[in-house]
């Protein structure tokens, strides 16, 4: 895969929608403009050229979009946004993702993190903790998994147990991502045991920094660093709750809707299509008519997925979010992954088989690297069985 698109995303990506008003394409060309800036571009070449455990010119971009209000564009201004809508905040990450900018931070902090303290935080908790990270001097992370759960999050065993006028937080999490960088984490705990395992949840901000929290790294068959976090007897106080005391599980359910848009995903695999025709090109292979005709229907079904991801955008905007639409729109863009590299990997040959980080493997994109990513796609944010699930019991009403 090779890397000579990474700086200039193709336009059909863009100017072509029909959906976007013109002032939202005027946004995204300020938005490209800005990536094409010198100091910009450097910071993410020479992202490009480290590991991801490497991010410390990541966090410049994020201030520069930050300084902008554009690194959460929808947010009102007190708070450090532009007071924009999901449609332009959905275009910045867009954008960031094309011109190769990692998007996991942002998806945490702000898509996450953020965006569901703006809408159930409590005005203190907004006044502290959105504008740092709508400036991205602050990032935060989520602790949801733990080691023995899988994607049954209702089965956690991290708990809170009153103390005082508090509670003392003890457990463990695990795939975490960012909490070595991050001051704050959204911490799923039990404060009441019962019959129904989905009762008695709780959300806290919990400081990543307080005494009794260790964060260790795992590594896995991806380049990205996991960690797991080990919470042991954090005192925490009803100013780190966020909404409600056991309302954990149904908040949970809503953040998790606003996360499955499928744009991230998208936006990726687009990355990855057009690094591996510019491959194709180099290689001679898009002459032939098998791998042609691949790359065409690669295309038509990445460009689909992007509509389905758009759509979900566009009805977040208009306040019609639909949970059995995301899921649909998150398992097909997602589902895509898997061809694709296989694809990409057959295009480069052999030559695609050097190390992700080899000097010879940045001219091919690192097709390696990229091949090893892939299965995440269909786990983060809710497994594509899960997504199937959902899509039968509440859309088709298969089960009762």
């Amino acid at each position: 895969m090779s890397t000579d698109t990474a700086s200039t995303p193709r336009g059909t990506a863009a100017d072509g929608d029909h959906w976007f008003t013109p002032e939202q394409h005027a946004f995204r060309r300020q938005v490209r403009e800005f990536f094409a800036e010198d100091r910009v571009r450097k910071a993410v070449d020479a992202l490009a050229e480290h590991a991801p455990r490497e991010e410390s010119g990541l966090l410049d971009v994020y201030r520069w979009l930050g300084e902008r209000g554009w690194l959460a564009a929808a947010w009102p201004r007190e708070y450090g946004g532009l007071g924009l809508s999901p449609v332009e905040a959905g275009i910045v990450l867009e954008e960031m993702i094309l011109h190769g900018v990692p998007e996991d931070q942002h998806v945490l902090s702000i898509d996450t993190v953020g965006q569901f303290l703006l809408e159930v935080g409590t005005p203190e908790q907004r006044d502290r903790h959105l504008p740092p990270l709508a400036r991205g001097e602050q990032i935060a992370t989520v602790l949801f998994s733990e080691p023995h759960c899988g994607s049954d999050l209702a089965a956690l065993r991290t708990a809170a147990v009153p103390d005082g006028d508090g509670w003392r937080l003890s457990g463990r999490k695990i795939y975490n991502q960012k909490s070595q960088f991050a001051e704050w984490a959204l911490c799923a705990a039990r404060t009441t045991d019962g019959p129904v395992k989905y009762h008695g949840i709780t959300l806290f901000l919990v400081p990543l920094r307080s005494p009794g929290i260790v964060i260790s790294p795992v590594w896995s068959m991806g380049d990205e660093r996991f960690n797991e976090i080990v919470i042991e007897d954090v005192r925490l106080t009803r100013d780190h709750i966020v909404g409600g005391i056991d309302q954990g599980w149904d908040l949970l359910n809503d953040m998790l809707l606003l996360e499955r848009t499928g744009m991230d995903f998208q936006a990726k695999l687009r990355r990855w299509l057009d690094s591996t025709i510019a491959d194709a090109r180099r290689t001679g292979r898009i002459r032939e008519p098998a791998y042609a005709q691949r790359l065409v229907d690669l295309d038509a079904r990445l460009e689909a997925g992007r509509a389905l991801a758009w759509r979900m955008v566009r009805a977040r905007a208009e306040g019609r979010a639909d949970p059995v639409a995301s899921a649909a729109a998150k398992w097909f863009v997602t589902q895509q992954s898997d061809e694709l590299v296989r694809f990409g990997s057959e295009v480069t040959g052999l030559d695609g088989l050097l190390s992700g980080w080899d000097a010879e493997a940045l001219d091919l994109g690192r097709p390696e690297s990229v091949y090893r990513q892939s299965p995440a796609h269909t786990l983060a944010s809710g497994t594509s069985e899960v997504m199937l699930h959902i899509i039968a019991a509440s859309g088709l009403e298969l089960f009762s």
